[in-house]
């Protein structure tokens, strides 16, 4: 056999290999989901014994694909932290539905390039519906609803902002940051994700436009400190842009006062976003979508469909009601570019060019769950976690925030243990996963809710790793 021949073999074998290799990775693959609740979420290998591993892998000759499939994935399960474990009790990272990771092979497979409607009309179509079903689950007119799939929420947070400030200076889009009379400002609560920060270094308006807003004292962005910041920041020569409430804090949970924001929104002609990433997911459940009131006024909303909504990563969403306005922030036009269909092509409507097909792990995800399927998920989250405050109250550690999106936030009531030596000893003991935070500046216990995998001996077995490492500290 010639090299042209081994490498035409390699890039893509014939049916009956292709075959042994899709039931090898099947194999190995469902043997991890199914044996993973018995393991530790903790990796094993340490960065020295990664590094040696990988020295082996010096990419000088071929290799059998059987043998690295079987290595590789023995190596993965052996180096990481096992996010879709039911005792991992950590950040926002869920357990997949199967449906969506079916669906990310077959996009990895078939491929399909989403840059303008006509190369995957059937692509670009399926987003959109999804996109627009979103939005009137969140209370928006399906025809009113536009917007596209992202990398995640820091993405779609920054596409909020290109648009608050698009709208607010139109000669922002060519002319930058000096179109305006003055700096242009950004509000979001001291609670919030920072990648704000990120985000303003991004858009050239520079990470001291970011204005932070005292919280209520319950983790709650705090309306009347809002509105006076704004005001003397008009009064002192800024150009306030924007302001984004945090439905679903990173550290606990919580939802700022959404109508009372819009209001301040609404007497200063800012931009309104919400960033729902976590919490936006309970608009699919009747009996939780009151916590969202007044999402729905909003101008745009960050959803991670990678986070409740539970499929891979990663699979972010910007949702907006003002189609010309995400035209004019990145409408484009090239002699390269094959002919589209005007407002429809996802280039000329995102911060992305090429990009990969994201929506359709969700759309099959929902396709085979149903608007009910991912309630019932989402309502069981949130009851464990009601379950898990209950346990952690009869054993002496009192909840500090209000776990309705189903992140728990504690402390040690009876003897004052420190929460990062008490996560830190849970963690290295293997048992379960969970994190210290800060909450209203006091250092926590943050338990959340992630895994549709998780049961209540699964918090039996967390309350126990948390009264030993007590006990032992």
């Amino acid at each position: 056999m010639t090299n042209q021949e081994a490498l035409k073999r390699d890039l893509l074998p014939d049916n009956k290999t292709r075959e042994a290799l899709w039931k090898q990775v099947t194999r190995r693959l469902d043997e991890a989901l199914d044996t993973l609740p018995e393991r530790s979420p903790m990796p094993s290998l340490d960065m020295s014994s990664i590094r040696e591993h990988l020295e082996r892998y010096d990419f000088s000759q071929p290799r059998s694909a059987e043998a690295v499939l079987e290595d590789v994935v023995d190596f993965l399960e052996q180096g990481m932290v096992h996010t879709q474990h039911p005792r991992y009790f950590g950040l926002f990272n869920p357990s997949p539905t199967f449906p969506s990771i079916l669906a990310d092979t077959i996009t990895a497979a078939l491929n399909p390039q989403l840059a303008v409607w006509t190369h995957a009309p059937v692509a670009v179509e399926i987003e959109r519906h999804v996109v627009r079903t979103l939005g009137s689950w969140i209370g928006w007119e399906e025809d009113a609803t536009f917007g596209h799939f992202t990398s995640g929420g820091a993405e779609a947070n920054y596409t909020a902002t290109l648009l608050a400030l698009t709208r607010a200076e139109p000669a922002f889009a060519d002319k930058g940051a000096t179109s305006f009379a003055g700096r242009p400002f950004i509000y979001a609560s001291e609670e919030s994700h920072l990648a704000w920060f990120k985000i303003a270094h991004q858009t050239g308006i520079g990470r001291q436009a970011v204005r932070l807003v005292p919280t209520d004292g319950s983790g709650r962005m705090d309306a009347d400190a809002l509105r006076l910041m704004v005001d003397q920041d008009r009064s002192s020569g800024y150009v306030p842009v924007m302001v984004a409430a945090t439905a679903g804090t990173t550290n606990a949970g919580m939802i700022d006062p959404l109508q009372p924001i819009r209001e301040v929104a609404n007497d200063y002609g800012l931009w309104y976003h919400v960033d729902a990433a976590w919490g936006g997911a309970v608009c699919v459940s009747p009996m939780h979508r009151a916590m969202m009131s007044g999402i729905e006024t909003s101008d745009s909303i960050t959803l991670d469909a990678h986070k409740w909504l539970a499929v891979p990563m990663g699979a972010g969403v910007i949702l907006c009601r003002d189609q010309e306005i995400l035209g004019k922030t990145f409408g484009i036009e090239t002699s390269y570019m094959p002919e589209g269909v005007a407002g429809l092509d996802p280039y000329s409507n995102s911060a992305q060019w090429s990009r990969r097909f994201m929506g359709f792990k969700l759309f099959l995800s929902l396709a085979v769950l149903g608007r009910d399927g991912y309630a019932a998920m989402i309502e069981r989250s949130i009851e464990l976690a009601m379950r898990l405050c209950g346990l952690l109250d009869q054993s002496e550690w009192r909840v500090v925030n209000n776990p309705s999106l189903a992140t728990v936030c504690f402390v040690d009531q009876r003897s004052g243990t420190e929460p990062t030596a008490v996560a830190k000893h849970v963690v290295e003991a293997g048992e379960a996963w969970i994190s210290a935070a800060h909450f209203e500046d006091r250092p926590v216990l943050r338990a959340c809710i992630t895994s549709h995998r998780t049961t209540e001996a699964d918090l039996d077995r967390l309350l126990d790793a948390l009264n030993a490492a007590r006990a032992e500290i």
